[in-house]
Parts: C-alpha cells; structure tokens; sequence
C-alpha cells in the first residue's frame, strides 16, 4: 500500500534526522582524541576553516542561488552557534571530562532544541511535551550533580558542556527554519564560507603552534569533526528538522548519548557504568514518551 505523501515525508525526515544524530554521536569521542595532543583553540579554528574549505569548493560547483538579505542576519547567528560556540565549549570540556560524562550531560539537547524552536520557527510543544522534556533534562542534571562528586574539574566541564548544548540547539532551530528557504547543505555552506574571512584571522593571530608530532588517531579525530561534525552532518540534520519539525526531530537527539557510550566504549576504552547506562534509559525514555505528545506550529 503506496504511502501518502505526509507518512513519506515524516519517514524521510526521520531518516536524515537519524544520520544527522550518529553523525554528531562521534563528535564528543573524535574531540576527545583529538583534544589530547592538539590544542583547543587549533581544533576549533582549524576545524572550521577545513570545512569552510570544503563548502566553497561545494558551492563553486553546485551553484546555488544566494540567501536572500533577510537571510543573513540568521546566517550570522548560526555561525557563532555551530562553526564557534559549540566546538570551541565541547573542545574544552573535553579536557576536563571522559566522553561518557559528556554523552549524558548533552541529553538535555532535545529540550533545549525545542525551545529553540518556539523563539526562531514559532512551534507550539504542547504542555505534555514539555512535561516530558524537562523530566528528561532534570534527569540529566541529577546525573551531572551525582557523578560529579565533588571534582572540581569536572563541575567545571559540566558548565562547558552546558554552553555547548545551548550553542547546538540554538543552530539546529536556525538552522532547520533557514532551511525551508535555502536548503539544508545550502545553509551549513554559506554560513562556513561567510565566517571563513574572520577565522582566518582568528587563526593567525589566536592559534598556538601545531603539534605536527601528534598522533595518526589524533589527526583522524580533528579531520572527523572538520569534515563530518562541521560540515556533511548538516547536510543531512537541516534537512531532517525542516521536514519534520525542529521539536520534532530534535528528539532524536536523545539517541545520541547511546552512540557515544558505544563510541566511548568502543574507541577510547573509556568503562561505561551503571549510572551511565541507566540515566541515558531514563532520559531516553522520556524523550519516547515525548514524541507522542503534540507540537503545532503557528
């Protein structure tokens, strides 16, 4: 039986929304590795100017129309949320914090994704859709109080990781509105190149000297979040929240601390606990619960 084109529509958006997400899973363990031979500041400018790189080589060959003038101005606040805000906050608490910690800590996303949402696209979650975002969010603040203990160092990652998440939701709600009008990869791309004059020279005057001598997985982890962190996992995550809705499909991002547990797991040998594991169910659950809530947009 042919599916209406609603059921397609919501179908496809889930899909990129799901690509989006494991796309950005590996971020944290890719900046982690990254992190601990080569400095902050490098991986964050250095990131950046590697995918303006690519966008502009992307737009020279696809030719795309220009963003309108009204465009601009959300351009420019994309860009400081997701080209320096989120990786620049991620790349410093990743000194201070293991990549699981961060995978917890950044499940408040969903809720923080949705509020976006009603400031920049005007969605309206109804009231058991926030009922279920913020349980799921003071979830994971339980789990940041708890397993902080007393560290100092990593109370101190929790309020970078907190800035990071602000960052990320405020650019996917920008960045899924501005997609209606000028397309998912269309707007990672112009935003990249837009900012790519000003990290340039935040580069020559702000980064330290590069560490050569690091290691091959060091250098793999900052080439993942330049080429797929800051630029390909857009193409598809824009694309996933202007066809399904911003508050919808940002809900999917309460799948992305089981990709990076297993990432974590997996590639840093970093050993998952049962507070991990049961924080990320609790809150994941939540977010489940949330998607069969309604959300209008005005």
């Amino acid at each position: 039986m042919p599916l209406d084109s609603p059921t397609r529509r919501q179908r496809q958006a889930v899909v990129l929304g799901l690509m989006g997400v494991t796309v950005f899973g590996l971020t944290t363990p890719a900046t982690r590795v990254a992190v601990l031979e080569l400095d902050p500041v490098f991986i964050t400018l250095g990131r950046a100017l590697l995918a303006a790189a690519l966008a502009a080589i992307t737009l020279v060959i696809a030719r795309p129309r220009a963003p309108q003038r009204q465009d601009w101005g959300r351009l420019f606040w994309f860009s400081v949320c997701s080209i320096i805000g989120f990786p620049l906050f991620m790349t410093l608490a990743m000194q201070y914090a293991p990549a699981s910690h961060a995978a917890v800590v950044l499940a408040a996303l969903p809720l923080l994704t949705a509020m976006s949402g009603v400031l920049v696209a005007r969605e309206r979650p109804s009231l058991g859709f926030w009922a279920c975002g913020i349980a799921g969010t003071a979830a994971a603040a339980l789990y940041a109080v708890l397993s902080g203990g007393g560290a100092a160092d990593l109370h101190w990652a929790d309020l970078l990781l907190g800035a990071a998440a602000l960052s990320a939701a405020m650019a996917y709600a920008l960045g899924g509105e501005m997609s209606h009008r000028i397309g998912g990869w269309e707007v990672i791309s112009w935003a990249l190149v837009m900012s790519a004059p000003v990290l340039l020279l935040a580069f020559v005057v702000l980064a330290p000297p590069i560490n050569w001598g690091a290691s091959a997985a060091a250098w793999v982890g900052f080439l993942y979040v330049a080429m797929f962190s800051q630029f390909l996992g857009f193409f598809a995550w824009n694309k996933g929240l202007s066809l399904g809705g911003i508050a919808r499909i940002g809900q999917l991002l309460l799948l992305q601390p089981f990709v990076t547990l297993l990432a974590a797991s997996l590639l840093l040998g970093e050993t998952i606990g049962w507070m991990e594991v049961v924080f990320c169910v609790v809150v994941v659950l939540f977010v489940a619960l949330g998607w069969r809530m309604r959300v209008s947009r005005t």
